[in-house]
């Protein structure tokens, strides 16, 4: 099994179709016994042709759909914690009261259904509207305009999180993309690979923007945050005035300087733009070389390996994703492309590249008709820099992601914030982390003073192999394993001074949803 909660049988993590989705179990509507459901316990049936969600909390059942909006995991699969049940693959968390999205990363609610108690048995009907969070717009705290700069996963979180919270203000999301916002993790894995096609990529429909009064610029160029007068000013002279500011810039692929490092058929991956641009000349390439041995070029590996591609990796490090996941992880990576046909060239470093060839700087030379370069991001703080904002390694944010000045937030590639698991400032580049950051920022610019305590979580996904990380753990001293890489069933935790920061988990989708409880756990404790 390669990927938390997706069968052998179906080796790809993308996003259901509706004719894939199947009904199983009970027909809710003609009703089960309420004795078959136990305290806290989830039953999936159907009722009125789709799938449901059955959950028991004491003397409380409710009904919610049963598929995830994110990419379609079986809700059964996942973790009940209080009156909410978590998703087993990406961690996503829906209310049993009311199919609310409350956690990220997916994007939508559930449906939810009316649930009936009668003589022992229990009957699901029809589905109940959805409400908006109670409305915030009459708080005499709340900004009347705000600005979000930056189109990717925390602003997109953030717009989308003002206006379900009852935000009635003024929104505008400055993206630099052409694009409307999308799926960036999607681009290295199953778009890249084929196994997912364009329409997966947006976040939101079309209109969506427009239908919840989101003004979303894009190709937006902020040149300069104005902070005595309150407004952003683009590269065209167009000025933007806000009440509060969320800074969601994000990070840029670190550029290869050698030789030849600016031929068109060398590619960075970051963007949508990038993705097709690199699909455009995979189409009449037959070997390429990935520079960088990171996830994105293991993750580029694995994809452009599914094209049938002739693929060779160069990397700086002799071991791969040592620091990362460690040791014996790293071994099990590279055995693993290694089946799959990949080329390593570790400890070396790329000098020069010509149109058919990578020169390495031992004098080897590697036919190449795609290059690939992927040795790192570096976040963009050069508008929080011109603001005079609070720097270190990124913008430095307190506890509720509000920067040095009031008013002005970050979230996502670029904060540095105070984390409660491992009393360390942390800067992460998850997408799943910048999305719930850009939540908790919303609310805060609404005023609700929410700290930010979501455990850290990623995924990655490399031909038939999957893995799950909960925490952070930046640097280790110990590392444990319990079960195996080989048979696609472990857990690996990672340890520094005896305290336990961080875990990773193969084929075990429940125990990464306990893990990530334990941990909040850990931090409400220490508050």
């Amino acid at each position: 099994m390669q990927v938390p909660g997706v069968s052998n049988e179906d080796p790809g993590r993308h996003k259901m179709n509706d004719e894939e989705t199947k009904l199983d179990g009970p027909n809710l509507v003609m009703g089960i016994a309420l004795s078959a459901l136990a305290d806290g316990a989830m039953l999936l049936g159907h009722a009125n042709g789709e799938p449901v969600l059955l959950a028991r909390r004491g003397d409380e059942v409710f009904a919610i759909g049963a598929i995830c909006t994110h990419y379609g995991a079986p809700l059964i699969d996942g973790l009940l914690v209080g009156d909410t049940v978590r998703c087993p693959w990406h961690h996503a968390c829906f209310s049993l009261r009311s199919g609310t999205l409350l956690r990220p990363p997916a994007l939508k609610p559930v449906d939810c259904f009316q649930v009936e108690q009668r003589e022992g048995m229990i009957f699901v009907h029809g589905k109940i509207e959805a409400v908006n969070s109670k409305d915030a717009s009459p708080s005499p705290m709340n900004p009347a305009r705000i600005v979000i700069i930056g189109g990717g996963a925390a602003g997109n979180a953030a717009a989308q999180t003002l206006r379900r919270e009852g935000y009635a203000g003024s929104v505008t999301l400055l993206s630099a993309d052409a694009a409307p916002p999308y799926d960036r993790p999607n681009l290295s894995k199953g778009f890249l690979a084929g196994s997912a096609d364009e329409a997966s990529n947006p976040l939101h429909p079309s209109g969506f923007y427009q239908q919840h009064d989101i003004d979303l610029k894009l190709a937006a160029q902020v040149m300069a945050i104005d902070v005595a007068n309150r407004h952003v000013e683009l590269l065209d002279g167009t000025r933007y005035p806000y009440d509060a500011l969320l800074l969601a810039t994000g990070a840029e692929p670190v550029k290869l300087d050698v030789p030849g490092s600016d031929l068109p058929h060398v590619h960075y991956l970051r963007t949508l733009a990038d993705c097709r641009a690199l699909l455009a000349g995979v189409l009449t390439a037959e070997r390429v070389l990935v520079i960088g041995a990171s996830f994105i070029g293991l993750e580029v590996a694995s994809s452009l390996r599914a094209r049938k591609l002739k693929v060779h990796v160069v990397g700086r490090e002799s071991a791969l994703m040592e620091k990362v996941l460690g040791a014996p992880v790293g071994a099990f990576l590279r055995k693993l492309h290694e089946e799959h046909g990949v080329v390593f060239h570790l400890d070396a470093t790329v000098s020069a590249i010509d149109a058919q060839s990578v020169t390495l700087a031992s004098g080897e030379t590697l036919a190449a008709d795609i290059v690939v370069v992927g040795i790192g991001v570096r976040p963009m703080t050069a508008l929080a820099e011109q603001a005079g904002l609070a720097m270190d390694r990124g913008v430095v944010v307190d506890a509720y992601l509000e920067t040095s000045i009031s008013g002005i937030y970050a979230a996502g590639d670029i904060a540095r914030w105070p984390d409660p698991l491992t009393d360390e400032h942390l800067r992460v580049e998850h997408w799943v982390v910048a999305e719930r950051q850009g939540q908790t920022a919303a609310r805060n610019m609404l005023g609700k003073r929410q700290r930010f305590v979501a455990v850290p979580f990623f995924w990655t996904e490399q031909y038939d192999f999957g893995l799950a990380y909960v925490g952070h753990a930046e640097r280790f001293d110990k590392l444990e394993m319990d079960g195996t890489l080989d048979d696609r069933n472990c857990t690996i935790t990672y340890q520094r001074d005896g305290k336990l920061l961080g875990e990773a988990f193969v084929h075990r989708d429940l125990d990464g949803l306990r893990a990530e409880v334990a941990f909040e756990r850990t931090i409400a404790e220490s508050q």
